[in-house]
């Protein structure tokens, strides 16, 4: 005679599983509260003809749909307009800020709550699943500052579900399922919820009471109507940002002149002259064009002789730029006069000109012969 083999787990749900099941479900009555389940029924069908590859249209609306193909998406969502109840347990917790990083975070504003396997799928039919919105009537506030008499309910999403460590029994076999909550706002996905009516008895819906879309678009407008206040030309008024030219040393490339007090620029003394016969002249109501030929710019002659062989000093006139200028660039200004009035117009050009060059040799002008043996010579 030979006793049955002991083993608390089998490898089907007998009796034992049942007696600690009802077990388990009875304490979530006794000290669980209650959860108002809106049931997730699927996004909703496309029309035929708006239907894409990306985003198809299905026989029937079911929980397993997918409607946007590229994004992963369901942003139209379906839901029962049946309301379940059920039991759960979650520990409560203060909501505290986040202040490690920059801005400011909840940190908080996600639950964690457990719901007894077998009786949550005999009431919705199926299991929890992520898209599922929990309603919490526990956590009404009564005393909110609005002008609603109403009580503001407070929603979560089931972002998450698995089955609890803490819900394996003796047989092995689970009873209790996780649930990640995350709390809704006034997004697309959840429109059919918060187009629900708040129960206020004056029509209005849980988006009229819940929803802070409003504020934050009165919040939204005062800044940008501030912002265009305090800088109305701002983004096309660009007077005020200017660039320097640099060479190709990356030093600052500056034309500077004396200028009278009506701003327009003193005419040199010495130095380099501008010389040219005007060919044509095109005048306009807005604008007007002359046109040169025979453009020169003449260097100041110089003061003294040359002599070879003797000491003597040669004077130059100013140079024929700015102190800070370049050698290749000119401000030329442009002048006319019609009944009494002068206009005035300034160009800056650029010209290369060389530089010139004397030798001398010993302190003395001497005279040089250069001979040239190739009919092409560069010098």
């Amino acid at each position: 005679m030979y006793m049955p083999r002991l083993s608390l787990y089998k490898p089907e749900k007998g009796n034992d599983y049942t007696f600690l099941d009802n077990t388990v479900v009875e304490m979530f009555t006794v000290g669980g509260t209650d959860v108002f389940v809106h049931k997730y029924l699927g996004p909703k069908n496309t029309d035929e003809a708006d239907a894409t590859p990306s985003q198809p249209r299905y026989d029937a609306v079911k929980e397993t749909n997918i409607q946007d193909m590229l994004f992963l998406e369901n942003r139209d969502r379906k839901y029962d307009t049946d309301v379940y109840s059920l039991r759960g347990i979650y520990n409560v917790q203060d909501i505290d800020f986040d202040m490690s990083q920059f801005g400011l975070f909840l940190q908080n504003d996600t639950l964690f709550m457990t719901i007894p396997i077998t009786s949550s799928v005999k009431t919705l039919g199926r299991k929890v699943m992520p898209g599922d919105v929990f309603e919490l009537p526990h956590l009404k506030d009564e005393y909110a500052l609005n002008d609603f008499n109403v009580a503001l309910k407070r929603f979560y999403v089931v972002e998450d579900i698995s089955r609890a460590a803490e819900g394996f029994s003796q047989t092995w076999y689970p009873h209790l399922y996780r649930v990640k909550l995350k709390q809704i706002y006034d997004s697309q996905e959840f429109k059919e919820i918060l187009d629900k009516d708040a129960g206020a008895g004056t029509g209005q819906t849980l988006r009229d009471v819940l929803s802070t879309y409003e504020q934050e678009m009165q919040i939204n407008n005062a800044v940008i109507q501030q912002a265009e206040a305090d800088a109305p030309k701002s983004g096309y008024d660009i007077a005020h940002f200017y660039t320097l030219q640099v060479d190709s040393q990356g030093k600052p490339e500056l034309v500077t002149t004396d200028t009278h007090s009506n701003g327009t620029h003193v005419a040199r003394s010495s130095g380099a002259t501008l010389k040219g016969t005007v060919t044509q002249t095109i005048m306009d109501y807005n604008d007007g064009k002359l046109q040169f030929i025979d453009l020169t710019l003449d260097s100041a002659a110089p003061s003294g002789q040359r002599i070879p062989n003797q000491n003597d000093v040669i004077t130059y006139g100013e140079p024929s730029r700015g102190p800070h200028g370049t050698d290749s660039k000119y401000l030329i200004q442009f002048s006319t006069s019609f009944d009494g009035n002068t206009a005035y117009s300034h160009a800056v050009v650029e010209m290369r000109l060389g530089k010139a060059v004397y030798l001398r040799v010993n302190d003395t002008y001497s005279m040089v012969s250069i001979v040239c043996f190739n009919p092409f010579p560069s010098f």
